[in-house]
């Protein structure tokens, strides 16, 4: 067993959980914003290499290694916890500041298990935890939708879990490295990546839960679960040929959804489905050029995405209201949080000088090296419709639009602070990629504000904002309605439910007169044996107490045989 002094970075947010838990008010407020602060210092001090090793039966674990990789997601996920804990500093609720930082520890200590056991201890936590931030609103809607997340995560688990046995009983090793699809073991495993991951049909968890939860906890929703799928996918599947045709769908068939959508945080929760598949298309062509683009947008999406939740979550805290139809003309009373807004829409669209150009740039040029070109035009469509719906959409009906006749304020000063931040991040993280670049796994060799790619990218935004402003002058821009768009969750949420109560309604007639008969047909075997033997007969003998338990046996489970089967 090999012990050394450094301490897990996970072990801070368990124990401030724990303060946060039999702490209040200003207390509890500074331990929650020390614990990702003194974390983060702490992690900037720490060295790649195996920190924690130990025997567990006949298993040898490793809950903490470090390198490149993990440091990388770990200094993220540390500026994520920082930026939720502010912008959710005025919130006095227990239950939700101690998951939250349950949460953050969780994803955390995924990213430095060094073995796929401690893996799956924190993959199955992130679930758990993740759960109470959905149903910390406290309404029905919350409430069936955390159970339906909390279900689906947990199965994430159980796949993991059933792939890490196989390839434990095939190869004898529990190291998580490389895996490759090679066997039922590694499907198994990259199944349950790709749950987390939201894949293609596998993805209605995040557009059902994530916007049913509280203002706050959606802000921290978007920063841990699927990043971490990310972060598994490329150290376990990097040049998966089968992940750049997966990727390049997600990021395509969410902009339909999107673009109709009337909830604004459901419309961003597609828009991090569109933004997810480039990372695992650069993850796929498993390049080290592609592999830096993905993390890299990993990084500045989880920053910028987290400033759009922020800014729709100050939206709902201070009207109550979230849907398309029901916002407008706030810019008036909350210019602020306008101008923020406007600076994620800016970044998630790649403009030049924001986080999502100099990312997004890498899996693109990857792309092109590796000759995907039909992959390429893909991304090159969804990177139009991106604009569309987050970066024009978003803040064109939350704060411009018609005017809504909504005079409110700006929300409370800690979440103009925590998107402030985030705003700064995302316009240093584009004009100054090279700090970014310097922390990817591989050295970077490429210059993101090349004239050519500038140009063509400033040509698509234009023309894809003249696209909108023809449609809406024309009419034909699909107009936002009050309603609830159902896409693969209505097998799940209206087939299942249906076909249940179709088969009960056929099955328990056929049930009822099954069990009247084989009910029948025990009654009149006892009443020929009984006519057989009479009340001197066989069943009248005196019996040991033992053979009578053993009838007394018999009897109760045919009963129970006939009753339940």
């Amino acid at each position: 067993m090999i012990w050394t002094t450094e301490l897990p970075p996970f072990a801070p947010f368990f124990v401030g959980a724990l303060l946060a838990w039999i702490t209040r008010g200003r207390l509890r407020q500074t331990i929650m914003l020390l614990v990702p602060a003194a974390g983060g210092l702490h992690l900037l001090g720490v060295e790649p290499g195996v920190y924690w090793q130990l025997s567990f039966l006949d298993y040898t674990l490793t809950p903490y290694r470090v390198d490149r990789l993990s440091l990388l997601f770990g200094y993220l996920f540390h500026i994520a916890a920082f930026l939720g804990v502010l912008f959710a500093l005025h919130v006095r609720d227990t239950l939700q500041q101690v998951a939250a930082l349950l949460y953050a520890g969780s994803a955390l200590g995924a990213v430095f298990a060094g073995d796929l056991i401690s893996l799956f201890i924190f993959w199955e936590l992130v679930a758990v935890t993740s759960a109470f931030l959905i149903w910390a609103r406290r309404t029905d809607k919350s409430l069936r939708a955390g159970f339906r997340y909390l279900i689906i995560q947990v199965l994430s688990g159980v796949v993991l879990l059933s792939g890490i046995l196989i390839h434990y009983h095939e190869s004898g090793s529990l190291a998580f490295v490389y895996l490759g699809l090679d066997g039922l073991a590694s499907w198994l495993i990259f199944l349950a990546f790709g749950i987390k991951c939201a894949f293609p049909l596998l993805h209605n968890w995040l557009v059902d839960a994530y916007p049913e939860a509280t203002p706050t906890g959606t802000v921290f929703l978007s920063g841990f679960t699927t990043k971490l799928a990310v972060y598994a996918l490329a150290r376990g599947f990097p040049g998966t040929e089968l992940l750049v045709y997966i990727g390049a769908i997600m990021t395509c068939f969410p902009i339909f959804y999107a673009v109709i959508e009337n909830d604004l945080r459901r419309v961003l929760a597609y828009s991090m489905i569109n933004q997810l598949g480039f990372m695992v298309c650069g993850i796929g062509i498993g390049t080290a050029l592609a592999v830096n683009g993905a993390v890299a947008h990993a990084f500045n999406d989880v920053i910028f995405k987290g400033l759009l939740f922020m800014s729709m979550g100050a939206v709902l805290q201070m009207t109550g209201r979230i849907n398309g139809t029901d916002l407008g003309g706030l810019y008036k009373t909350m210019p602020i949080t306008t101008g923020f807004c406007i600076v994620g829409a800016c970044s998630i669209s790649a403009f030049p000088l924001f986080s999502g150009f100099v990312s997004k740039s890498l899996v693109m040029a990857a792309v092109l090296q590796e000759g995907y070109h039909g992959v390429w035009l893909a991304l090159l469509f969804a990177s139009a419709g991106v604009f569309h719906h987050a970066g024009i959409k978003i803040p064109f009906f939350a704060f411009f639009a018609h005017d809504s006749g909504i005079r409110t304020k700006e929300p409370p000063l800690n979440m103009l602070f925590a998107m402030g931040i985030a705003a700064a991040l995302c316009v240093f993280n584009g004009s100054y990629p090279w700090f970014l670049y310097d922390l990817l796994p591989s050295t970077v060799n490429y210059t993101p504000y090349d004239a050519t790619h500038v140009i063509a990218q400033l040509q698509l935004l234009f023309f894809s904002a003249l696209a909108f402003t023809w449609l809406k002058l024309s009419g034909l821009y699909p107009p936002e309605l009050r309603s609830v768009n159902l896409d693969v969750e209505w097998i799940y949420r209206k087939l299942a439910p249906g076909a249940g109560a179709m088969l009960s309604a056929i099955g328990h007639p056929v049930d009822s007169r099954i069990r009247r008969a084989a009910t029948r047909r025990v009654q009149d075997f006892i009443k020929v044996l009984w006519r057989h033997h009479g009340p001197h007969g066989v069943l009248a003998r005196s019996w040991p107490t033992g053979s009578m338990v053993l009838w007394v046996a018999v009897l109760l489970a045919v009963y129970l045989i006939v009753y339940y089967a």
